[in-house]
Formats: structure tokens, sequence, C-alpha cells
């Protein structure tokens, strides 16, 4: 963040949320002198009058609110790109500049990751670190085909950026029915690897829906399974290759009984539960998501912020992919040192 993106920030958090200098200095990882000298800038420079006169103010405000309504730890908004294809690309950036601060401030001993194209931008936009005793684990199984999108090469990568171990969960993301799951599940090997999966201090996974956008509807499904099938089952989408209904509660389907995964109830154990996700196809699975409490820092775009906030515009406003790389730094909620 420049230090006018932290000013906007600090006076939106003194002034509006009414929380204390010592208290954004803890959340922001800033002094309190530095608070202070913030938001005497605000001040004179005009930022604060009766309203914010800054263009940050709406995704800040943006992210007030789904903090508030989903009790979630943070939220991180971007502007939505005018080219949907680019999705993947903006919200993984902003994802790298989170991630960027927050292991460098919080240093966990272990990072879960699943897979996807949100992630593999993350990891092409992450700044490289020397944390060799960091603890880089996959959260699933994988796709049986190579792909730069899946689990094993996202978790190699992940790794590799932050020079930290790197611990595969080497299996498939769904066995050829339930008996063989509950068979490989038992050994003792892959029990502990679930259970490390589901004890990490961090994780970062993103979501896909039903749709043929879905990389895991189009290459991971396994014979005889397909998104139709799904959605007439109620499926909007899946985490961790777990497919969930409207309220975020795993659909009586045969799949959800083959998934080399952590369980929900165990996945609920980690402390801070990442999703990084957004467009207008990943909307019904993040609002499931969320109405389930399965996100404590949720990274998305403006216009799906606005729809799961109940208000989004008939014509939602986009901006140029230019705009959209300069302004993602703004949207980093209070990370930065």
């Amino acid at each position: 963040m420049t230090n006018d993106q932290l000013m906007v920030k600090a006076a939106w958090l003194y002034h509006v949320e009414g929380i204390t200098q010592a208290q954004i200095a803890e959340r922001m990882l800033l002094t309190r002198r530095k608070v202070n000298e913030l938001l005497s800038a605000a001040l004179d420079q005009g930022v604060v009058k009766i309203s914010f006169n800054s263009p940050l103010a709406e995704t800040v405000e943006q992210a007030a609110k789904l903090r508030a309504r989903f009790a979630l730890d943070d939220a991180i908004i971007v502007p939505t790109p005018a080219d949907a294809g680019q999705i993947a690309t903006v919200i993984g950036r902003a994802t790298a500049l989170f991630l960027d601060t927050y292991l460098r401030g919080a240093g966990p001993a272990a990072l879960g990751v699943g897979w996807g194209a949100t992630l593999r931008e993350t990891v092409n936009h992450m700044t490289a670190l020397n944390a060799p005793a960091i603890k880089v684990r996959s959260m699933m199984g994988g796709l049986t085909r190579g792909s730069e999108i899946n689990t094993f090469e996202i978790v190699r990568r992940f790794a590799k950026v932050l020079n930290a171990e790197c611990h595969y969960l080497a299996a498939p993301i769904y066995a050829d029915d339930p008996a063989s799951r509950d068979t490989i599940i038992a050994q003792t090997a892959f029990k502990t690897l679930l259970g490390e999966a589901a004890s990490v201090d961090v994780s970062l996974l993103s979501v896909g829906d039903v749709s043929t956008q879905s990389l895991q509807v189009r290459y991971g499904l396994p014979a005889g399974t397909d998104g139709a099938a799904l959605r007439a089952a109620g499926a909007v989408g899946d985490l961790l290759g777990r497919y969930l209904d409207r309220d975020g509660q795993e659909i009586d389907h045969r799949l959800n009984r083959q998934v080399i995964a952590p369980e929900l109830r165990d996945y609920r154990r980690i402390r801070t539960r990442v999703i990084a996700s957004g467009g207008r196809h990943k909307r019904d699975v993040l609002g499931a998501c969320l109405k389930a409490g399965l996100a404590t820092i949720l990274i998305t775009d403006a216009d799906t912020a606005s729809w799961l906030l109940g208000d989004l515009p008939s014509s939602p406003p986009s901006v140029n992919m230019e705009d959209a790389r300069a302004a993602q730094s703004q949207a980093i909620d209070g990370h930065q040192a």
C-alpha cells in the first residue's frame, strides 16, 4: 500500500467504524505514532469531511459490511475487471499481496493450499520468501492428468516461492467409489496426511461452481458424474471437492463420499480460512460458503461483493484491466506493516 492508501484505510476505521488508534495499529501492523500521523494527514488533506472524498471508500465499505454480515475476520475487495476472463488474474494478484504481508507478519508453521486458476495466479505474483520452516500442504487429492492448476503442481510452486517444505496429499481427488475411499483413508499414511491438512495454521482455497466453466466439472469428475447431475441434487458448487447446497451444507450425493479431502468439520478447526474467488459464476457457491461460516477471510471482486450484500445494481460498474491492476493494492485490508 502507498501512504495515501494507508491513510484512507486508517481514517475509515477510526471515523466510521469507531475503532481506536491502538486497535488500528494492531490490525494494520503499524505503530500508534504512524496511525496518528495518517489520521492527521486525512484531515489536513480533506479526505475526512462529512463523508469520504475518496474512490477507495466504496470497496472499504463493502469489506466492512461483509465482515459484519458474515462474521469474517477480514474481507478484501478488488475492482471487477471489464473482461470476465481476467477475474482469476485480478483476484490472484490481490491474494498474492495479502499473502506477501500475512506470511511475513504471522509466520505460520503450516500453509494449506487447494488448486485452480485463482491460486495459480496467486503464486505467479507472489514475492519470493526464504521460509524453510513453513510446511506447505495440499488440502486435497489432485487430478489424475497433468495440469498447471492441479493440486500437486500448485503446492509445489507455493513451496518453491517460499523456499518451504512441500507436503503432497498423493491421491486422486475422488476415489472410484465410497468403499475405495474408505479403504484409502483408513491407511495410516493417508489418515496422517488428512489430519495434517486440517491442522494447518492458514488455508487458502478457491471454490468451484457447477457450470461448464468449472475446471473440476470439465476435468476432475469421475466417469458417470456431471454438472447436471450435481445441480439436480441441489449443488451450487464445491469447496475442497465437497459439493454444497445454497446453505453451505453437503448435498446427499455419492461424490461427497468419494472425495479425498478433510471433512468439513475438521476443516472448520483451521483458525484462518482464506477463500479467494469471484466472478458471476461463483456467486452462489461463495454465498453458500459464507452462510455456513466456511471462510474467515474472503478475497473477491466488487460486483460479487455487491451481490453477496444484496445490493448489486442492475448494471454493475466495471473497470478496465489497467485500472483494476492499479487499484488492487488499494483493497488489501490492513495487513501492511
